[in-house]
């Protein structure tokens, strides 16, 4: 790929993806375009423009996405209940396919003939971004230089960065061990002592939210109000997916909500071990199984569960922009036009509880039919044995040949 005149890195202004921009310099003797994203990772992201400037670069985009992956990204996830393996909320998979889309956006208003990134040759989100790439832009050349350079450890990049002067934080002392990704939804950490499976994670690790045994003594109730399967206000104060979020993260984070360790499946083929805090994503899944427990036909129901397990590892494993999870999330859109109503929550101490739920023009529970008191004729309990004979029929057929 010597031919390459121009690339659009996507840029944090950390260690790895400093490095990464001078290595292209030198290596491709080529134009970089950096890209900083802003997705709610609650660190400062203005500091990258300069960090990009002292390397020489001319063409520099630090975007807020922080609306735009609310809306489009988690919310549509949340629509599909969707987990990884029953225990991950997908945190760090679902902002890449967003990340991956504005690179391209950026490379075609640029000009530039490819994009690079800084996720490593055993991870999961080379695969993810890549994917992405090449969905948006089937002819885009990808470099991945943790694939091809020969920096494999921290201290080789702290030394590559001391040779070529440049600046970059190096965490002697009390820098975190851990290898953390951050945004709206989530903070992941993976590495040091976790890479121990029997060990337990220091508590000093956690970022966002409280012990839940040092979370307060008193409950606290939370009001969520739904429109078409999205949260649309919050103790009725309206509010964008955005501020949705992060409301949800603050009040979570408050009571010990959303903390997770766990052992995953890569999709490279290994097993990782990861710990990840995700308060308002916690809080959100139980939520919305809740308001669709009264507004969905019980087959549809049954039908998003089976599929949900198909949609979350398509997306864990980078095909967002895939035809299937497109088809998928149409079907899963269609089934949301009656998640209407509110759903009243109780938090305490690191737990979540449904407190409440109603839906005042599309709910399908009946009191007259459900009730154990008199029914009024509503239902004829009589008509349950016909019911019952008929499912047992083929049970009933077997046992006889058995006897037989």
């Amino acid at each position: 790929m010597s031919d390459i005149k121009k690339v659009v890195l996507a840029y944090s202004g950390g260690l790895d993806t400093s490095v990464i921009l001078k290595w292209l310099q030198d290596t491709y003797a080529c134009e970089i375009v950096t890209f900083t994203a802003d997705i709610g990772q609650g660190e400062e992201v203005e500091p990258a423009r300069e960090k990009a400037q002292r390397l020489g670069v001319r063409e520099i985009y630090i975007d807020d996405l922080k609306e735009e992956f609310a809306r489009d990204f988690v919310f549509p996830m949340f629509r599909a209940n969707a987990i990884y393996e029953g225990e991950y909320l997908l945190g760090t998979s679902i902002a890449r396919p967003l990340i991956a889309k504005r690179q391209i956006e950026i490379a075609r208003e640029t000009g530039a003939d490819a994009v690079a990134h800084g996720a490593t040759g055993k991870g999961n989100d080379q695969v993810r971004f890549e994917l992405g790439y090449y969905a948006l832009k089937p002819d885009i050349r990808v470099i991945a230089p943790w694939r091809e350079w020969d920096l494999t450890s921290r201290e080789r990049l702290i030394a590559y960065a001391d040779r070529h002067g440049i600046p970059v934080e190096k965490k002697k002392g009390g820098g975190s061990p851990y290898s953390m990704d951050a945004n709206l939804l989530h903070i992941s950490y993976e590495g040091g002592i976790l890479e121990n499976p029997a060990a337990e994670p220091e508590e000093s690790m956690w970022r966002w939210t409280v012990a839940p045994e040092h979370a307060p003594d008193g409950a606290e109730y939370v009001e969520l109000r739904y429109a078409g399967g999205d949260i649309v206000a919050v103790n009725g104060t309206p509010m964008t997916p955005a501020r949705v979020l992060a409301e949800l993260n603050r009040l979570g984070a408050k009571h010990g909500v959303g903390r997770l360790d766990i052992v995953e499946n890569r999709y490279v083929g290994m097993k990782s071990r990861g710990c990840y805090e995700t308060p308002g994503g916690t809080i959100m899944l139980k939520a919305h199984r809740a308001i669709e427990s009264l507004t969905l036909d019980r087959e549809v129901a049954h039908l998003k569960d089976e599929l949900m397990a198909r949609y979350a590892s398509l997306i864990y494993n980078g095909y967002w922009w895939s035809p299937e999870r497109q088809m998928l999330q149409q079907m899963i859109d269609a089934s949301q036009a009656t998640v209407n109503g509110w759903v009243r929550l109780k938090l305490y101490k690191g737990n979540v509880s449904v407190a409440g739920r109603d839906s005042e023009s599309d709910s399908l529970f009946d009191p007259a039919i459900a009730t154990f008191e008199e029914d009024q004729g509503a239902y004829n309990q009589a008509d349950a044995a016909g019911f019952i004979k008929l499912n047992a029929l083929r049970m009933r057929i077997a046992a006889r040949r058995q006897t037989r």
